[in-house]
């Protein structure tokens, strides 16, 4: 579908799209950058029946030109997400007796999954970047949204996000991200860049399972209507456990990324005697692996150390089809740490629109964000390892 232009356009102005559909793919991904989260990823998102976000795309005109892209989504945001620890339980109380007080009305720039990004192509990047502000000031206007926020953008955005702290915003770091640069020539290769300690525990781990239960994996690009039901009822049991949930995925999201991307799409499923006890749902392309969700079966997760077994059979993937970077996302710091992932470290910008409540919105958001609650980031600020711990 040919992108539609519905006005003249002078300066620089944007547009906001409630499909991806309504824009062109070529003028998409002329501007935005280009990462796995792509055109038909977006498309997916649209296609999937979230609840919980509604989904919009903005681009900004330099006249006739596209010189900006940005992703964006409303919701209902639940404080008490980003909250753990004892204050977490105090939040939830207060909760049950008052249900939507930490419920704001939020347009957020970003994904609700993965790392924010923006697309800019001009040579005045802050007229980008401010045309974008005003843009989503317009939007949470338009729905009377209480909160303004851009989430999870990297270090690298640093610069061009200035304006964000020039105009009331303020600037909180969220739960890192985790990656790992692949360089290795064998799962052997990997092992030895291991501490020692890291090192003999995987390898007590894997050699335990090696004696006992073997596990059959599949790697496919498409799920059946019987493994999709299973590796949803993974899913949901994983996401039962978390400590932090944020976005629940629709099972029509396995469905849909598989077919607007078939060939980034990867599952991994493990078997034990024809039961379905883990799986992975990956994207890769142009050496970049990205882990995005998983399962197991907790009765048996612990005991199987399903966790290591499918972190093995994926790294073994990885070095076999020569990806260069493995990405694997937040939370599980201790055993990703061990296991040789380094921390990303990632940061919202957000604000209230009521400018005579913003102050008090800004202690609030220092006062809730992760690194407040979160072992990990004392230990990163300290250099030290985190203590081992149970996955």
């Amino acid at each position: 579908m040919e992108l539609l232009v519905d006005r003249p356009r002078t300066g620089i102005t944007s547009q906001v799209y409630k499909k991806i559909e309504e824009i062109s793919p070529d003028v998409w991904k002329s501007v935005f950058p280009e990462t796995l989260e792509s055109y038909e990823f977006f498309k997916s998102l649209d296609e999937s029946g979230f609840e919980q976000f509604s989904f919009r795309y903005l681009l900004v005109y330099d006249g006739e030109s596209v010189v900006g892209a940005a992703s964006f989504f409303l919701m209902h945001y639940p404080l008490e997400t980003t909250v753990q620890g004892p204050l977490r339980s105090v939040m939830f109380g207060i909760k049950r007796l008052f249900p939507g007080l930490f419920d704001l009305k939020a347009v957020i720039a970003g994904l609700p999954m993965d790392q924010g990004r923006l697309g800019i192509k001009s040579d005045d990047p802050q007229a980008v970047i401010r045309e974008i502000i005003a843009c989503l000031e317009r939007c949470a206007a338009e729905n009377k949204a209480n909160i303004l926020a851009f989430k999870d953008f990297g270090a690298e955005y640093t610069e061009l996000l200035r304006p964000l702290l020039e105009t009331g915003f303020c600037k909180v770091q969220n739960l890192p991200s985790t990656a790992m640069d692949l360089n290795f020539g064998s799962f052997e290769d990997y092992m030895k860049t291991l501490s020692k300690a890291s090192r003999d525990g995987l390898k007590r781990k894997l050699k335990k399972l090696s004696a006992g239960t073997q596990f059959d994996l599949e790697i496919t690009h498409r799920l059946t209507p019987q493994a999709l039901d299973e590796v949803y009822a993974l899913y949901l049991q994983t996401e039962a456990h978390g400590d932090t949930q944020f976005e629940t995925v629709p099972k029509l999201f396995f469905e849909r990324v598989a077919v607007n991307m078939p060939e980034e799409t990867y599952f991994f499923l493990w078997r034990k005697e024809g039961k379905m006890v883990a799986f992975a749902y990956c994207l890769a392309a142009d050496g970049h692996f990205l882990d995005f969700y998983l399962g197991f079966d907790y009765a048996i997760a612990f005991d199987y150390h399903l966790y290591f077994v499918r972190f093995r059979d994926l790294m073994h993937w990885c070095i076999q089809n020569k990806m260069k970077k493995y990405e694997m996302g937040a939370t599980g710091y201790e055993a990703k740490r061990r296991l040789g992932f380094k921390m990303v470290p990632i940061f919202i910008y957000a604000k209230c629109r009521t400018a005579w409540l913003n102050p008090a919105f800004k202690v609030l958001c220092r006062t809730v964000q992760p690194e407040n609650f979160h072992q990990v980031f004392k230990e990163m600020k300290k250099g030290e390892e985190p203590c081992p711990k149970k996955v």
